[in-house]
């Protein structure tokens, strides 16, 4: 263990072995950024009911929109904002919209977080 001066703190104990692996290891700021910005996504309620929602199955707008006592412009607003983040997909038919979890990891991550939270 070396003992290095820091500008904020009189000492600092660094492990250099310890450290420069954990560094080696770190993903790019980018990915970084995006990670956090996925989770952002995560952090308003109505969003996820929407993901709970298509948890179930797959719905329209005025599904969602009933199940959820919203209007659909404000359903509408939030697929948006699910979609850009790729969470969810969407398919066409006729005139009307159904919208799904995209895959099987944002089922994975919403199981994950409900375990966490039931812990």
């Amino acid at each position: 263990m070396n003992r290095q001066e820091d500008n904020q703190n009189d000492f600092l104990a660094v492990h250099e072995d310890v450290v420069k692996r954990v560094q080696d290891k770190q993903p790019d700021d980018e990915y970084l950024y995006e990670l956090a910005d996925l989770f952002k996504v995560f952090g308003d309620t109505t969003r996820i009911k929407i993901l709970y929602a298509l948890f179930e199955s797959e719905l329209c707008v005025g599904d969602i929109a009933q199940i959820l006592g919203m209007s659909q412009s404000a359903v509408s607003h939030q697929l948006r904002v699910l979609k850009d983040s790729k969470l969810i997909k969407f398919r066409r038919e006729g005139k009307i919209i159904f919208y799904s979890l995209d895959d099987d990891h944002v089922r994975t991550i919403m199981a994950m977080g409900m375990e966490h939270v039931e812990e």
